[in-house]
């Protein structure tokens, strides 16, 4: 199903054999992946630097930027950067795959030197809200233009209804970044949909992260018009079962597309999936017509990030 205009995915470590959040990353390698994110419907994205030690995500960022400039097709691809993390939920489960030494609470003045090694291109900060006092660093990041998305979290109801009331305004693949064993009821994927109709809310539709009839149930909750699908993409997207690497550590892919650290089944470490393979099982899997996907993964996302 082809979609007119391009994809636009908001969340994308990596694609067809390059890693953006390797150390050296190199101008010719991220064009490589535009070409192939360009020959597969995609117009645009944001490329994703997650959780590692303070220098490290600053030099990515920077990388980043400076490809940006540097390139055309780089620049026209990359409409900016998605920082997850490191201002995260650290307990297991909400971690998820980020490193957990390198977890720590919101810190403002951190915050500004990631902007500044983004040199301007931060479109979306995922952040956990109870890790963020008095919403001090979702106030700011909100009257700097940016996108405050809740992601690897756990914060309470009235937690998450006050960082909404300062500013937060998305929610990071709801249902994954969360551990597999919560309260029946009172859990934070339960908040986050009693909240939908102030929040754009994310999934990873790959079909591995969140089974077609969950993710079905939570459409139906969110509405077409609140919701968009992102890949959650890594260097292993596009190239099938082996093993890979998502930030200098290795990443074993399954024959299912499933993704996990060697030897822990226990945590997804991205996805694998294209996003012209998300449309396609959107399709058939949950029976969505040709409107209803482009809004998911054309119109929804150039809103929230405001591409014309």
């Amino acid at each position: 199903m082809t979609i007119s205009h391009g994809y636009v995915d908001l969340q994308i470590n990596g694609y067809m054999g390059v890693d953006f959040n390797a150390t050296h990353l190199t101008v010719d390698q991220l064009r490589q992946a535009c070409e192939a994110l360009s020959a597969d419907e995609v117009d645009g994205v944001l490329v994703t630097i997650i959780t590692d030690e303070p220098e490290t995500m600053i030099g990515r960022l920077t990388t980043i930027a400076a490809a940006c400039s540097s390139d055309s097709l780089i620049g026209h691809m990359v409409r900016g950067i998605h920082i997850e993390g490191p201002f995260i939920n650290e307990r297991p489960g909400y971690v998820g795959a980020h490193p957990t030494a390198a977890v720590q609470p919101a810190n403002l003045e951190l915050a500004k030197r990631l902007l500044d090694g983004a040199g301007g291109l931060t479109r979306i900060v995922t952040l956990a809200p109870e890790r963020d006092p008095g919403f001090r660093l979702t106030k700011y990041l909100f009257s700097q233009g940016i996108v405050v998305s809740a992601g690897h979290c756990d914060p309470s109801f009235d937690q998450l209804r006050g960082a909404i009331d300062a500013g937060l305004s998305m929610f990071t693949h709801l249902g994954n970044g969360c551990p597999a064993d919560m309260h029946r009821h009172d859990n934070v994927v339960q908040r986050a949909l009693a909240l939908a109709d102030r929040l754009w809310i994310s999934f990873i539709a790959d079909g591995v992260h969140v089974p077609y009839f969950a993710l079905r149930n939570y459409l139906d909750i969110v509405g077409l018009q609140r919701a968009v699908f992102v890949t959650d993409a890594i260097i292993a997207a596009g190239l099938g079962p082996g093993q890979f690497e998502l930030a200098g550590k290795p990443v074993d892919v399954d024959e299912h597309g499933v993704t996990h650290y060697p030897g822990d089944d226990t945590h997804f470490v991205g996805s694998a999936a294209t996003m012209s393979q998300i449309v396609e099982r959107a399709r058939r899997e949950l029976g969505l017509g040709h409107q209803q996907v482009r809004r998911l993964v054309c119109d929804n996302p150039r809103q929230i990030i405001g591409l014309e």
